[in-house]
């Protein structure tokens, strides 16, 4: 096992499970909802461009996503699109993950490192809610965190800080494990946490220039023979 490593977080969306198979979920529903999904697109793009760092994240999130929806000179009320955001967005995705498989090999590498003794936690840019159960991966996990509940997206520092707090690690002594080189890579090396991206083609990763020191992988048996070597 590498002898440098305490626990290992993952990212969730396109790192546990393929993406597509939500997307092509979602994909009916969004046709209803166009104009609040590319509002609610561009309010995270600001809010990670402004490095945004606050308690009252969802409330600033619909301030920014009612702006963009702003017709002539009046923006629709901030509370309303926060009703719409809850309802058309996060409740809605979250009942679209019954029956979304997980990557092959996911659970078997995860439960082999918390055999052998590490903590084990997950790091979302999204509500968990009952994601984890419906993956079909509850119970392993040390520690299940939101970046939204913790007032910040990645890859602000924040909300990887937080998660050394909750597993009572040192960020030098956790890998980090996502699929976004400008998100998940980044925000976790700024937090001093060690990386390892999952991407289709290994040899072709997005965002090579950022990834020195990177255990880059397709399979999760890869993963788990880098960790437990």
């Amino acid at each position: 096992m590498l002898n440098n490593i305490d626990a290992v977080a993952f990212d969730i969306d396109g790192t546990l499970y393929p993406n597509y198979r939500f997307y092509l979920r979602v994909l009916p529903k969004a046709l209803f909802c166009l104009r609040l999904l590319w509002a609610f697109a561009g309010a995270r793009r600001r809010l990670r461009r402004e490095g945004v760092a606050v308690a009252s994240f969802h409330d600033l999130q619909a301030r920014f996503c009612a702006e963009i929806l702003r017709a002539g000179n009046k923006a629709p009320d901030t509370e309303t699109v926060k009703t719409l955001i809850s309802r058309h967005i996060y409740a809605s995705w979250e009942n679209l993950f019954s029956g979304i498989a997980p990557f092959s090999y996911v659970k078997e590498c995860v439960s082999s490192f918390r055999e052998r003794g590490l903590k084990l936690a997950v790091l979302s840019d999204f509500p968990i809610g009952k994601k984890i159960d419906r993956l079909g991966l509850s119970g392993l996990w040390d520690a299940e965190l939101s970046s939204e509940d913790i007032g910040a997206l990645k890859p602000h520092p924040l909300p990887f800080h937080r998660l050394a707090e909750a597993l009572e690690t040192p960020p030098q002594r956790i890998l980090y494990v996502g699929n976004s080189p400008a998100y998940d890579v980044a925000g976790a090396k700024n937090a001093g946490m060690m990386t390892a991206l999952r991407c289709l083609f290994p040899r072709f990763p997005p965002g090579r220039q950022g990834l020195a020191d990177t255990f880059i992988f397709n399979h999760y048996r890869q993963l788990q023979e880098y960790v437990l070597r």
